[in-house]
């Protein structure tokens, strides 16, 4: 009897307040008070179960659609709310959100009891009732107010100003007309003079693009994004599903779901499967897609792939199942069907990695002739055809038929492949058409050249009598990466050669500061300052350099004794 005796103060005490706060209590149109049974409120936790923060909203759909604040839900893992018959429901998917607005559409977890989102914009002067969130038997009252200032954005959505002081705990809480149609929820300003409430409407029918799964705003909450109804849409989705494990498991499960007889779904699951070493389910899926897909050459190329990617890099976790041969009679199953240049190029591909060399550079060979031709058709041959009898004219003619078939229509960068005739030159002891190679390369990637680049090229510089560019290029190292002591020993080492004994002194100093420990460095200026004549200090040097275990040391230690 006490209970009931608070409970009934408490009420008036509710009642008095809304009232001292210029709201109204005049009797209220039916359909308010059948729109109040759609309130709810919202919690979210943070990754580690903690709570982060509580709000309101509306359910806008019986199947689980409800509408809410955005900032609750950013930084959130997990969210439930709880209706007006205090049943709890999980929220489980995000269907769309707006931060400008403050705006999230999602779904929850079970049957609801919706509100109509308003069709049309209220007049400026018309009245409103916000429904406070109430549960039980006694719901609270709803407070009447008139909307203060409406406006329109995006031609057709209502943005409202009300002339209201917000009741305690009311924040989100639904604006609705007399037909019980919300209006929207209720938001205040920073400094709290005024209240607003922008189109529920719009906020209903937010919903995310393929293309945004992967923005600032889904990226902040840890609830999974639903998927497009649109079925493009949809496999771009999956296509799109980031690095979040939890998030991509929900599409491709929601795909799977919705398009059980597509293969996307199956075969992004059996990706993640392998990447779990799940190869038993892998498989499993692998194959419901070959049984149910009409695409059956699609289906088989897909899971050739599959195991090739996994024997191919994984092959340090054997599944007696797979293997290159399983992946291989894939690949022919799949040409079989449909005999496309694709399948053939899976196929030689497999053959490589089987040192299957010869027939794998022949098949290479006869798919430059096919639609399929391409550079990486050329450069595959030439390292097949390396691996049969290394050659340096044969391999740097095929990287050259390479080059050649990069064609600006096409957009090919060909870049990959001249560096390769480059190297190819320098190890064919070409080095001036090397140093040119190398030259065509950093023009083109130029802005991402990296301090192993100028080294590299310095090397062949080097060799190729270019004392200049050389020592820019061990320079232009040093400065990329001034922790790396090699640099500075190479440009030591050359400024030796070209006798320029105190710049190599010097430069051979700086590599000895960088790493006590690299012997090369003692090494270069050991003989730059024996061939100085300052002896002493630079046998102290060279005896280092034999110490951390430079083989050239004692010979020259010998030498110079």
């Amino acid at each position: 009897m006490k209970r009931i005796f608070i409970f009934f103060v408490l009420q008036l005490s509710i009642i008095a307040c809304q009232l001292s706060a210029g709201g109204s209590l005049l009797a209220q149109p039916n359909p308010v008070k059948q729109a109040a049974k759609s309130v709810f409120t919202l919690t979210t936790f943070r990754p580690d179960g903690s709570l982060l923060a509580s709000s309101h909203g509306v359910f806008i759909g019986s199947q689980g659609d409800a509408i809410s604040d955005l900032t609750p839900f950013l930084g959130a893992k997990r969210a439930v709310v709880v209706d007006a018959n205090g049943k709890q429901m999980d929220v489980e998917r995000i269907l769309g959100a707006n931060d400008m607005y403050d705006m999230c559409h999602f779904r929850v977890s079970g049957k609801t009891t919706p509100a109509i989102a308003a069709a049309s914009v209220a007049p400026t002067g018309s009245q409103a009732w916000l429904l406070p969130y109430t549960m039980g038997k006694n719901p609270l009252q709803a407070v009447q107010a008139t909307v203060k200032n409406a406006e329109t954005f995006m031609e057709k959505y209502g943005y409202y100003v009300f002339n209201i002081t917000v009741p305690e705990n009311a924040v989100n809480c639904p604006f609705v007309n007399e037909q019980g149609e919300v209006l929207g929820l209720l938001q205040l300003t920073s400094s709290g003079d005024n209240i607003h409430a922008a189109s529920a409407l719009y906020a209903s029918q937010l919903r995310a693009t393929a293309l945004e799964f992967n923005n600032s705003i889904f990226g902040r909450i840890g609830i999974p994004v639903a998927l497009p109804d649109d079925q493009q849409q949809a496999q771009l989705a999956l296509i799109m599903s980031g690095n979040d494990s939890v998030k991509a498991a929900a599409i491709i499960d929601d795909f799977i779901r919705k398009y059980p007889n597509l293969p996307d779904g199956y075969q992004k699951r059996a990706q993640m499967e392998v990447d779990a070493s799940l190869f038993d389910l892998a498989a499993k899926d692998m194959e419901t897609v070959i049984k149910n897909t009409e695409k059956k050459d699609e289906a088989h190329y897909s899971y050739s792939q599959l195991i090739y990617q996994k024997e191919l890099y994984r092959a340090d976790e054997p599944y007696p199942a797979w293997s290159f041969d399983k992946a291989l009679e894939q690949a022919q199953q799949a040409y079989s069907v449909n005999p496309l240049p694709v399948y053939q190029h899976l196929e030689a591909q497999i053959r490589f990695s089987k040192k299957e060399y010869q027939k794998a550079y022949e098949m290479f060979l006869q798919l430059t002739k096919t639609p399929l031709r391409s550079p990486e058709l050329f450069y595959e041959a030439a390292h097949s055809q390396q691996m049969i009898q290394p050659n340096d004219t044969a391999f740097i003619a095929l990287i050259d038929s390479a080059i050649m078939a990069c064609d600006s229509v096409n957009r090919v960068n060909p870049s990959p492949y001249i560096l390769a005739r480059a190297q190819a030159y320098d190890q064919a002891g070409i080095y001036r058409k090397a140093v040119a190679d190398y030259n065509i390369y950093a023009y083109i990637m130029r802005p991402t050249l990296t301090a192993q680049f100028f080294y590299t090229r310095g090397q062949c510089e080097t060799k190729a009598k270019l004392w200049q560019q050389a020592l820019n290029d061990f320079s232009i190292a040093i400065e990329l990466d001034k922790q790396q002591p090699v640099y500075y020993a190479e440009k030591a080492n050359l400024l030796l050669r070209l006798r320029q004994l105190d710049d190599a002194i010097d430069i051979a100093r700086q590599c000895t500061a960088i790493d006590e420990t690299y012997p090369d460095g003692y090494l270069v200026l050991g003989l730059a300052l024996m061939q100085k004549g300052e002896k002493a200090e630079g046998m102290q040097n060279l005896r280092k350099a034999k110490e951390l275990g430079s083989e050239q040391a004692q010979p020259l230690i010998e030498k110079y004794q």
